[in-house]
């Protein structure tokens, strides 16, 4: 992931000396998040956010610009906060003059199953609105921003890139610039597909593991019980069924021995949530975008992301959106 894109996606200034001694501070704070009050997945409403505050924040009555960055799938903000050195980056670009002062923001976002996926859910509760409502109030009512679209943008690496794209066309009024970084899932292809073996094992996996078990003792390095998991966690995203089973989802294809069967409205509510599909019902949200941008590596852990994103700027690129897209090498 090219980490120092994410900092100097905001405009640029021009360089200036700064003074080393001069830091920027990580707080984190718990919020009660409306749209995730009641809902009937288990999911915590209280949610953690991790902030940077730019160096000279504690000092005056100065306004800044917002940045939030969406984690990805089975991790979460302050694992990313650590694990990217935003701090360490931030400080840097600021201090230099390569970067604006800015407040950085990372939401937790991560759920029993392992991912929010961004998406308000009947079962899990209001994911997309969480972040384009809660977290966006909240930071404005309890920090010096600059409350307007144009000073805030919105960022994501894989799960957190689809939901920059997605909150992106959802809250066109609220973000002004979205960069998504490696997005997973934006649409079918390769093994993000129906016959991927984890909707196969789903129906003996549903008797062996209890919801917490799922996430305890499947780890990422495992891939088909990552996409085990992974389904599950979208089943009760996209088609959850209070009824149906442990999971209370119902997934867009069962097995009867080795046929498989399709079942085409849960299918429909999957393929209505992909990014690659949104993109018809709001050309104008993306057209308000101030900036758009989406990359990848040609040679990503998972093979659907560099297909689909390509797919992704194709079609943004045959109806008129302007953005920048970028193949990378990536990892090999």
């Amino acid at each position: 992931m090219k980490l120092i894109i994410i900092l100097s996606f905001s405009f640029l200034l021009n360089p200036v000396l700064a003074q080393e001694s001069r830091k920027g501070k990580v707080i984190v704070e718990r919020f009660l998040a409306p749209s995730l009050q009641g809902n009937r997945g288990g999911e915590d409403p209280m949610r953690r956010l991790t902030i940077y505050l730019p160096p000279g924040y504690q000092e005056g009555a100065r306004r800044y610009p917002v940045f939030c960055f969406l984690h990805g799938f089975l991790v979460n903000d302050s694992l990313m906060m650590v694990y990217n050195r935003f701090k360490e980056l931030m400080d840097m670009a600021i201090l230099s003059g390569k970067l604006h002062p800015m407040i950085l923001v990372l939401p937790s976002s991560d759920t029993k199953f392992g991912g929010s996926y961004y998406t308000n859910s009947a079962l899990t509760g209001n994911w997309a609105d969480y972040i384009g409502k809660d977290v966006v109030n909240y930071i404005d009512q309890n920090y010096r921003t600059l409350a307007n679209r144009n000073s805030r943008g919105l960022c994501g690496h894989s799960m957190g890139g689809y939901g920059a794209l997605k909150i992106g066309m959802l809250f066109p009024d609220t973000f002004g610039a979205v960069y998504a970084l490696s997005p997973a899932t934006l649409n079918w292809a390769a093994e993000y597909s129906l016959t991927n073996p984890a909707f196969k094992g789903m129906d003996s996996f549903r008797n062996e593991y209890s919801a917490k078990q799922i996430t305890d003792e499947l780890p990422q390095g495992k891939r088909e019980k990552f996409y085990i998991q992974l389904m599950a966690d979208l089943a009760r995203t996209y088609s959850p069924d209070e009824g149906k089973n442990f999971l209370s989802a119902a997934m867009p294809v069962t097995f009867v021995g080795d046929s498989m069967v399709v079942h085409k409205e849960i299918l429909a509510k999957w393929e209505a949530n992909f990014p690659v599909n949104m993109i018809d019902q709001h050309l104008s949200a993306l057209k308000q975008l101030n900036a758009l941008k989406i990359d990848w590596g040609r040679n990503e852990e998972f093979p659907h992301i560099p297909i689909t994103c390509l797919q992704f700027s194709k079609k943004l690129e045959a109806n008129g959106v302007k953005h920048f897209a970028e193949e990378y090498i990536g990892v090999i």
